[in-house]
């Protein structure tokens, strides 16, 4: 197996705004569908698309929503071996989308709360089996810490949510994929914050407390490749986004297929951005997602 993501399945309900609204303000919405989401499937479809051969760890809920949940990684023949059900319901993601593209997201973990230590050593002969082992921040911190215990091949972590995990888990990621507030959470929990907000600066810090590389992800400015032999800028076709939701995902999941398919770090993170680009001028995660024979920006 080329690459293997142990992380979350979700149901996303989406609500649209003109703008988000202030605290204690009510707006009138709509919207209100369920689909495909959690960052690890969304990761595990984008990698898959762009050729991977994946496979998915994690669990769903003995509920309506785990149809949806899973539909689009089954449709993009993701190995769902290592996916259970579980008593408990789906994972629930609440995303707000401004007209300007912008998001927010509350994710209720539900099933994805399974996804423990002694879930993930169950499955280990498919993580040990990995190329590359990919992993997120939700699902529980002893899951996490026992999939990089067993990975064999390389790991990659995209650490969003910030939750505490292990240091030397944390530091296994090669690299480590962060937004620049991601970042800054990450350095505080490994006593390393700093107070510049500089994102080389960022990058620099990330690589000085351990991180082997790291991909500083900046929106639409594009990405900030740190390696130990420098820092290199990736630029960001120029688009005009619907929406946000799952474009990080996107981005992330490229860079796994193309590490996995013998491309060096600067060169996945450039097709990156290109993919994570095309995915913000669909609606919500997965569905806008690139295949082999699209025309990326």
């Amino acid at each position: 197996m080329d690459i293997v993501i142990v992380g979350s399945i979700n149901a996303d309900l989406t609500v649209r705004v003109a703008r988000h609204p202030g605290r204690g303000e009510t707006l009138l919405g709509s919207g209100g569908g369920i689909t495909a989401g959690g960052k690890g499937a969304n990761q595990a479809v984008a990698a898959a698309l762009q050729g991977g051969s994946v496979a998915m760890i994690g669990a769903v809920g003995n509920d309506a929503h785990a149809g949806p949940a899973t539909a689009y990684l089954h449709s993009a023949k993701v190995d769902m071996s290592g996916v259970a059900v579980v008593d408990e319901t789906t994972g629930l993601a609440v995303i707000t989308v401004a007209d300007d593209g912008e998001n927010t997201i509350i994710v209720v973990p539900g099933a994805n709360a399974a996804v423990t230590a002694e879930f993930v050593e169950e499955r280990a002969p498919l993580i040990e089996s990995a190329e590359l082992l990919l992993l997120q921040g939700e699902i529980p911190a002893d899951g996490f810490t026992a999939a990089v215990r067993l990975a064999t091949g390389r790991v990659v972590v995209t650490l969003a949510p910030v939750i505490e995990v292990d240091r030397r888990a944390l530091i296994s990621a090669d690299p480590l994929i962060a937004n620049e507030h991601e970042a800054g959470l990450i350095l505080d929990q490994l006593g390393a914050g700093i107070s510049a907000d500089d994102p080389e600066a960022l990058v620099t810090a990330l690589l000085h407390v351990g991180f082997r590389s790291v991909i500083l992800t900046l929106g639409g400015r594009g990405a900030l490749v740190g390696e130990t032999d420098g820092i290199t800028h990736i630029p960001t076709p120029q688009v005009t986004p619907v929406d946000t939701v799952g474009a990080g995902d996107a981005f992330t999941g490229a860079v796994a297929a193309r590490l996995t398919a013998g491309e060096n770090l600067i060169d996945a993170a450039h097709h990156a951005a290109r993919v994570g680009a095309y995915a913000t001028t669909g609606h919500g995660a997965q569905s806008p997602y690139p295949g082999p024979g699209a025309v990326l920006p």
